[in-house]
């Protein structure tokens, strides 16, 4: 045997044995709670969203994979709620062993990798991913199992693991083309930190070969289509940036949950003092790289999560150290992660009735709670205007955000066609031509009333459960004598966010 196959053979004997029994709980527990949640409340604006968008090699505001799973769901499963979410719980699950393999990875034992397992699988945005299909929900299990490889490839020093960081990497980019800002971060370690033997390795080249190779679909439909994810991450940044740096760093407190915060400031801490960690340092750097890039992109909160849950799962190792001193802290530890996990999922989770949820602060903690509710009542509603403009042949809805016109997609009795200028519906195109009279929904009115001669507000959405979201209270209008074309309106009406 070669003294590179002993090497790897002696790091792979020093390992702890995997906590199957605790970490497979946790997954199994997880799978349970989400599967049993999935068919409450209703659809998600983007998943909404999702389900009107036809076949295509990308989108203007994302990747192909997503709405392709989707399609996928409701055309060979069922188009309701549950369905669609098949697939964020499929990631959600499988992220909790990959959380465990991190710990275990640095010498974790049962107790550190049950901890990392019960803790993230039931952390604040775990759940709400989890829960819900989202582009952020593959990312649960992309950005941890990448982390994984890396520490293993740097580690074990061996060059396999650079390879499958690299098919990662690239089936990635047809989900988020962010996976970039990790892979900048994790460079930025290894350049500062070292170990930069590894910048040398055949293995890494390869990886970042094959990264290429497989993004390459996808990265040429970007620059055909003239880079619409940098206009749209552009976008993003215009509307998003001046709360996101600032609800950035208490979020960072809120997104696993208050109660595990020493967890992973104990991960922080313990890659900078100890000796047996020197090699996985590079982390110490990537983590602040991986924060300052989300300060100035203003993206969105959230992105540092699947690094934050990889700093996590390296604190357990420490923590599980400290509290098995005595078996108070230790039960003082596990309390600490069912209290955290039980708050979490009353917060992410629809545990509330939905006509007692209006009462609460957790819409207000928890967007995505809001977002799931009043879509039928809203179709409802705009139906009811609809049906009282005359010369149906010549009118059209023209709604402002993806979710409205998701609604009427999914549950709009009308029969009229359905417009927007948000995001991908804007390639769409306009109303025809001999579209004269427009029933406008949302915040749209105030970009729409210029263009037209008469422009009245007959109504207003109500979810009737009293649940603020976006969508309630606004008004639902008649705009009548257009004063332009509609090819010269459309251009106004276009907006990304």
């Amino acid at each position: 045997m070669s003294n590179k196959l002993q090497a790897m053979a002696n790091e792979t004997e020093i390992l702890p044995r995997l906590a199957i029994v605790p970490v497979m709980a946790a997954a199994l527990a997880l799978l349970i709670v989400l599967s049993a949640c999935a068919s409450q409340y209703g659809f998600d604006r983007d998943e909404l969203y999702f389900r009107m968008l036809p076949p295509a090699w990308g989108y203007l505001d994302q990747p192909p994979l997503v709405p392709a799973l989707v399609r996928l769901v409701t055309h060979w499963v069922a188009d309701e709620p549950w369905a669609v979410r098949i697939p964020a719980i499929i990631f959600t699950v499988s992220s909790v062993p990959v959380i465990a393999l991190v710990a275990r990875e640095v010498g974790g034992g049962r107790l550190a990798q049950g901890l990392a397992a019960w803790g993230f699988a039931f952390g604040s945005m775990t759940l709400s991913f989890g829960h819900v299909f989202l582009t952020a929900s593959a990312d649960l299990l992309v950005w941890p199992a990448i982390s994984l490889f890396v520490i293993r490839a740097v580690r074990r020093n061996d060059d396999r693991w650079w390879i499958w960081t690299g098919i990662v990497v690239g089936l990635s980019s047809y989900n988020k083309l962010l996976v970039a800002f990790l892979l900048v971060s994790l460079a930025s370690g290894l350049l500062i930190t070292g170990p930069r033997r590894v910048l040398q390795s055949g293995g890494l080249w390869i990886g970042a070969a094959l990264a290429m190779l497989i993004a390459a679909p996808n990265v040429l439909y970007q620059a055909l289509h003239g880079w619409p994810q940098l206009e749209m991450g552009a976008a993003l940044s215009a509307k998003n940036a001046s709360s996101v740096r600032v609800m950035m760093w208490p979020m960072l407190l809120l997104m696993l949950g208050p109660l595990l915060v020493p967890i992973w400031v104990a991960g922080l801490i313990g890659l900078l003092k100890r000796p047996s960690w020197h090699n996985l340092r590079f982390l110490l750097i990537a983590f602040p790289v991986l924060l300052s890039l989300v300060w100035f992109s203003g993206g969105q909160f959230y992105y540092p999560y699947g690094l934050l849950a990889v700093i996590y799962s390296i604190g357990c190792v420490p923590t599980a150290l400290f509290v098995a001193r005595r078996k108070i802290w230790t039960r003082l530890a596990i309390a600490g992660v069912a209290i955290n996990s039980l708050a979490s999922a009353v917060i992410s989770l629809p545990i509330i009735p939905s006509v007692a949820l209006g009462a609460t602060p957790i819409p207000a903690m928890n967007s995505l709670a809001g977002d799931q509710l009043g879509w039928p009542t809203y179709a409802r509603e705009i139906d009811e205007v609809a049906a009282t403009v005359p010369n149906r042949a010549e009118t059209a809805i023209l709604t402002s955000n993806y979710g409205e016109a998701g609604a009427l997609a999914g549950f709009g009795q009308s029969g009229l066609p359905v417009f927007s200028g948000h995001n991908e519906l804007y390639d769409f195109g306009p109303p025809p031509e001999s579209v004269d009279r427009v029933v406008v929904v949302g915040g749209m009115l105030r970009r729409i009333v210029p263009f037209f001669g008469n422009c009245t507000v007959v109504a207003r959405l109500e979810n009737e459960i009293g649940v603020p979201n976006e969508e309630e209270g606004q008004p639902i209008a008649i705009c009548q004598a257009p004063k332009a074309p509609w090819s010269s309106i459309w251009p106004a009406l276009k907006h990304l966010d």
